[in-house]
């Protein structure tokens, strides 16, 4: 490869040469990842084969001779926090926490490091960018999050972050957020690219050298997804997304990428003026006792990563409207709400056409998965003609356009956890019942139903054995 004339750019992630330089790169759209190369060399394959090579500082060993034990999660104490994870974090494991601004990810974290210094075996270092060390204990004393092996720092430079780490030796380092701390010797603001993917690189590199276990706090963009470059969810082990509503206490942790076990797992939190404390079992907070039969709401039970969640779908419907009646939605997809009552109109007989239909769900859970169709449609059938469901009923699976409930997935974990909290009746799609899966629900009558008609009448009946 010949050396071309003036100066040559490159950009590091995708290897794209444009013919100056760029702020994001034309071919992959990352951000300031165009570099010029120095003296206008280029690296290309031929100059790769005349790199020498050297002897490794480990030789390398058969698989069956390497212990995993330096590998093995170790608990953090936050029972919810560790299913996320895995069981724990594995000591040079680096994971990423996102979430949006006041969700609660600094008190979440500052709980687990008090927990983590309780332990005894090392100290927890939390560093914070963000804060000064007298507002850290101020929410500290708040949620009792005080401990002598617990340390606090603030600081913005990488070195000085680097010196804390050589003087407490913790085992546990927590840095919020990474966003706010800048590396000396390179180009760009602290929050840039440039920096956070130099910050990040340097301390995944250190916690692998030292077996430390750390914890990234990222911020996340308007549409949700962390800032930064994307090259950043590539470093770390495990990417972790804190989400919830300001106005409900409860809050998730969701896992996207773990290299140490399932990345589908769901963690559950309420949060208090006490803090934020672990939830494992949420589904009463989804859940309404009424004293009195109540038209319009049925139970489902939603799947969020491998936990099963019961809860309820309630729906209104409103005064006659003319041209286009509103349809409202909170927790529930739009789209489905309006196919739903589509079919109910086509393959029921019920006229919602000219009616406002308001449909949410409790506790602040948001329900997207079809499975939900078909107690969205009971739902609406209820309220469209004031007939209360049972309440020990609950209803699972996919509504099709032509009116068949079809099959969804995970339906015995469902129904065991809707088992467990005392339900007795259940519609589920066909091939779904315990004579296709072997398994029966202790204390629990399933029924399998091909339509959204035959859903209706088994509904009705059961309402008239309840009465």
């Amino acid at each position: 490869m010949t050396k071309a004339k003036g100066a040559i750019y490159e950009c590091d992630v995708c290897g794209h040469r444009p013919p100056k330089w760029m702020g994001r790169c034309p071919e992959c759209g990352e951000w300031g990842a165009i570099l010029e190369l120095a003296g206008g060399a280029a690296v290309g394959p031929a100059a790769l084969r005349t790199v020498p090579s050297r002897a490794p500082l480990e030789p390398a060993r058969p698989i069956a001779e390497i212990s995993a034990a330096p590998a093995k999660a170790r608990p953090t104490g936050v029972g919810e926090f560790d299913r996320v994870l895995g069981g724990g974090i594995v000591p040079g494991g680096v994971v990423l926490l996102a979430g949006e601004p006041g969700v609660g990810k600094s008190t979440l974290l500052l709980d687990v490091a008090q927990q983590w210094a309780k332990q005894g075996d090392s100290p927890a270092l939390v560093v914070s960018g963000e804060e000064s060390t007298s507002q850290v204990r101020l929410r500290a004393e708040r949620i009792g999050a005080l401990h002598e092996r617990l340390y606090l720092a603030s600081e913005t430079d990488l070195s000085a972050v680097l010196g804390h780490l050589d003087a407490v030796k913790p085992g546990l380092l927590i840095l919020d957020s990474v966003q706010t701390v800048s590396a000396p010797g390179v180009d760009g603001v602290a929050g840039g690219v440039t920096q956070v993917r130099a910050v990040t690189a340097a301390l995944v590199a250190i916690a692998k050298e030292r077996g430390l276990a750390t914890i990234l706090v990222g911020h996340v963009t308007k549409d949700g997804n962390v800032a930064g470059p994307r090259v950043l969810e590539h470093l770390v082990d495990v990417v972790l997304n804190f989400e919830g509503d300001k106005h409900s206490s409860l809050r998730m942790v969701r896992g996207l990428k773990n290299r140490f076990g399932a990345a589908d797992e769901v963690g559950c939190f309420e949060m208090h003026e006490g803090g934020i404390t672990s939830l494992p079992d949420p589904s009463g907070l989804f859940l309404t006792r009424y004293a009195d039969a109540v038209s319009g709401t049925c139970v489902c039970v939603a799947m969020e990563g491998r936990r099963a969640l019961v809860t309820e779908v309630q729906t209104l419907i409103g005064a006659q409207m003319p041209g286009s009646p509103r349809r409202t939605v909170s927790g529930l997809d739009s789209a489905r709400l309006a196919m739903v009552l589509a079919v109910l109109q086509r393959r029921a007989g019920i006229q919602l056409h000219d009616r406002e239909v308001y449909a949410a769900t409790v506790g602040g859970l948001r329900v997207t998965e079809p499975a939900a169709d078909l107690s969205l449609a009971l739902a609406a059938a209820s309220a469209a003609h004031e007939l209360p469901m049972p309440p020990d009923l609950v209803a699972l699976g996919e509504v099709g356009l032509t009116g068949e409930v079809r099959r969804v997935g995970a339906v015995p974990r469902r129904l065991a956890e809707a088992a467990r909290l005392g339900f007795r009746f259940a519609l589920v799609p066909p091939g779904c019942g315990p004579a296709a899966t072997g398994v029966t629900p202790p204390g629990m009558r399933v029924l399998e139903v091909n339509d959204v008609r035959t859903a209706l009448h088994y509904a009705v009946k059961a309402t008239a054995e309840e009465v």
